[in-house]
């Protein structure tokens, strides 16, 4: 019997989607990492983004710095991280928002720089202040870049997050790519690999579909004050 066939057989046990250790409840602890990851990221990325786009400062620093941090093994990371916090979820939460931050970072203030000038000197010549430009102007227009990196980013961390499977407790889908290596059984590797493969298209088409439903309402919205 082929890989292939094992794993078709090993995913479509019933028993691998009941209890704790079943593929819902794997899947559910792993979309928790990663809105807790894209949390955290975001809360420190956006407005920095928003401020860089907004004003054109330090935007050279900004470029320089999200191509840094996108070189930075995330698995590296990981174990730097471990031998100063011990290994915890901390450490896998670490490595995991220093992936997120520059796709958001970089979605955030490409997004403004991509409004039409000539728009934002309109908001400014009737007396908009610069938080009604911002927010009322800039972010609307910037939103369909706003999510493309919201996209990239979740993309990424839910690729990625299996790395929370080498920190005791945490579980997730990384559980069955670590147990499957440990013991040798690809059935697993691969299956495990499939519900992370399934997970991340479903959710890059929800971003689709919120970034085609942005574009479109920018479109037909003349970009008028």
């Amino acid at each position: 019997m082929s890989v292939v066939s094992e794993s078709w057989d090993w995913l479509t046990d019933p028993a691998q989607w009941e209890g704790p250790a079943g593929i819902p409840h794997r899947t559910l602890q792993h979309l928790e990492y990663t809105g807790l990851t894209l949390a955290i990221a975001a809360v420190i990325a956006i407005p920095l983004g928003l401020y860089i786009g907004h004003t054109g400062r330090f935007r050279g620093l900004a470029v320089a710095s999200t191509g840094a941090l996108r070189a930075l093994p995330t698995l590296g990371v990981l174990t730097l991280v471990s031998l100063h916090s011990g290994i915890d979820l901390t450490a896998a939460l670490v490595a995991l928002v220093l992936l997120a931050i520059p796709s958001l970072l970089a979605g955030a203030y490409a997004g403004l720089e991509s409004v039409d000038p000539a728009t934002v000197d309109a908001a400014r010549a009737v007396g908009m202040t610069h938080w009604q430009v911002l927010w009322r102007v800039e972010v609307p227009l910037a939103l369909p870049l706003l999510i493309g990196g919201f996209r990239t980013a979740t993309l990424q961390v839910i690729a990625t997050a299996t790395i929370a499977a080498f920190v005791p407790g945490p579980g997730g889908l990384g559980v069955y790519l670590l147990t499957g290596l440990a013991v040798g059984d690809f059935t697993r590797i691969v299956g495990g690999s499939v519900v992370v493969i399934v997970l991340a298209l479903v959710v890059d088409l929800l971003f689709a579909a919120a970034q085609r439903l942005s574009t479109r309402r920018r479109v037909s919205t003349p970009e008028r004050v």
